[in-house]
């Protein structure tokens, strides 16, 4: 039975609630691939026992991760056939590119070495084995990359051409996509983003077991690494996306003046703390701002001029032809400061952490300092969601900016109540994985650290400390 629905919005809907699905593990995944890297380093070059129970632990949480982001960017691929059929006929032979090779080349190089990583502790040499887990994670980085790259062409396309005759986008530089400053910092603002991401994952448990004095020689350094992670981290959060914003103001004004609900051309112009106003006139009838921060934002220049909504749109009507050039304003507006504030706190909370853990001093004593530490694991994942639905919604009508409306993109023979049902499906789906994903992090957080029933470094390259240096023969045990 075909609902009367249109399957644009349904389809919106549909990719809008899986990807954002999605990107709570790829920031995990990314994150945790190279603190547990890092750990494991750690005991390599040590030998301390309390990194390998560490590296175990949070290791295991990382699979868990790691699968359950396997398992939902497969649909997302799925829905460019099912969906937005006129939209891979359009942009397949620019877009394919780089999925292409995340796909055989950096999916097959975090796969391929995180099993051997996996099944290999006690079978491969220890230096082997650490690179492992090494390649993993410069895996996931360059998985990474190429994905945003793609999504980068669509934000800002470049190295094509438009085929006259079959009025394809044709790919005529693949360099220029994979190099272009769109996708440069829209990756350091992920990477920087998915750290922080990771970061809070590694406060919010520890400070769970620290709580309770659960194994404070595993989580005590876990909870150290994390808050000085998410210190430097959130710095370059905010440093990359300052850069990022610089180059949206140039690429995708629209967005920029969305963002800030800026409706007319100001000289300077100023930051926006809170605004209400009515979209349909197009102004503000609330505003509290700061003067000439937007502009300083924007260009380096607290003088600086900046267009505004309205003139925007005026503009854009000239160039395309008529239509609403508008996004959402209340969402992208809102879903900016979302992103800041859900980022920001999240590097208080790093900042203040490491006061308070400071020079081996006693833990804190107030159950208050441990239930913010843990809610701390929510913060970046929420401001993730809320920069991706910026990003995304901020371009709007454009699918392609200034190429390929939304709205051309759609399949056109698929009816709203064939995506309504996909839609409720892949929904319940995600409703079972969700209750599969928190059981298995419950009950493996709850477990803690395996205990170590020999810790025996193999081979010449045993960490200092060992008194087994020289049995190479002897493998490494332990209780998974």
């Amino acid at each position: 039975m075909d609902l009367a629905l249109d399957p644009l919005d349904v389809a919106r809907w549909q990719f809008g609630i899986t990807t954002v699905y999605h990107f709570l593990f790829v920031p995990l995944t990314i994150g945790l691939s190279t603190l547990v890297a890092c750990l494991q380093t750690a005991w390599h070059r040590t030998g301390k026992e309390h990194y390998l129970r560490a590296t175990k632990f949070w290791g295991k949480l990382f699979l868990i991760n790691f699968a359950m982001g396997l398992v939902t960017g497969i649909v997302q691929e799925f829905q460019f056939g099912m969906n937005w059929s006129d939209y891979s006929r359009f942009v397949g032979d620019v877009f394919g590119a780089p999925l292409a090779i995340e796909a055989l080349l950096a999916f097959f190089l975090e796969s391929t070495f995180l099993g051997l990583w996996i099944f290999g502790w006690d079978k491969l040499p220890r230096r082997i084995h650490l690179a492992s887990i090494w390649a993993a994670a410069i895996g996931t980085m360059l998985s990474g990359y190429f994905i945003l790259a793609a999504n980068s062409w669509m934000q800002h396309p470049t190295g094509y051409r438009i085929n006259p005759e079959t009025g394809r986008a044709e790919l005529t530089d693949f360099v220029a996509v994979l190099t272009q400053n769109t996708a440069v910092s829209a990756f350091a603002h992920v990477i920087t983003a998915a750290f922080l991401t990771s970061a809070a994952f590694l406060v919010g448990i520890s400070c769970w077991h620290l709580r309770k004095r659960n194994e404070v020689d595993v989580f005590r350094p876990s909870l150290r690494l994390g808050l000085w992670v998410a210190v430097v981290a959130g710095l370059g959060v905010a440093i990359t996306g300052d850069f990022q914003g610089k180059i949206m103001y140039e690429q995708q004004p629209m967005k920029m003046a969305s963002a800030e609900a800026l409706w007319d051309t100001e000289q300077p112009a100023p930051f926006s703390v809170f605004a209400y106003g009515d979209v349909n006139k197009g102004h503000n009838e609330v505003a509290i701002e700061v003067p000439g921060a937007l502009s300083f934002l924007a260009k380096s220049d607290f003088d600086a001029e900046l267009p505004g909504i309205n003139d925007l749109q005026r503009q854009m009507e000239e160039k395309y032809g008529p239509g609403d050039y508008r996004p959402n304003i209340p969402v992208t507006y809102w879903g900016f400061r979302l992103m800041i504030g859900f980022g920001m706190t999240s590097f208080a909370v790093g900042a203040a952490g490491l006061w308070l853990t400071r020079k081996k001093r006693a833990l804190p004593t107030n159950k208050w300092v441990w239930r913010i530490g843990l809610w701390t694991m929510a913060f970046p994942l929420l401001g993730n969601s809320a920069g991706w639905i910026f990003t995304e919604m901020g371009r709007q009508p454009w699918v392609v900016f200034g190429v390929l409306k939304t709205e051309s993109a759609v399949s056109p023979n698929v009816t709203g109540g064939e995506v309504l049902t996909s839609l409720i499906v892949f929904t319940l789906l995600y409703g079972v994985l969700a209750v599969v994903e928190l059981g298995l992090l419950r009950r493996y957080v709850k477990a803690g650290p395996p205990p170590v029933e020999t810790a025996r470094p193999d081979g010449p390259d045993a960490p200092p400390g060992s008194d087994d240096a020289d049995d190479a023969d002897r493998p490494l045990a332990f209780a998974y």
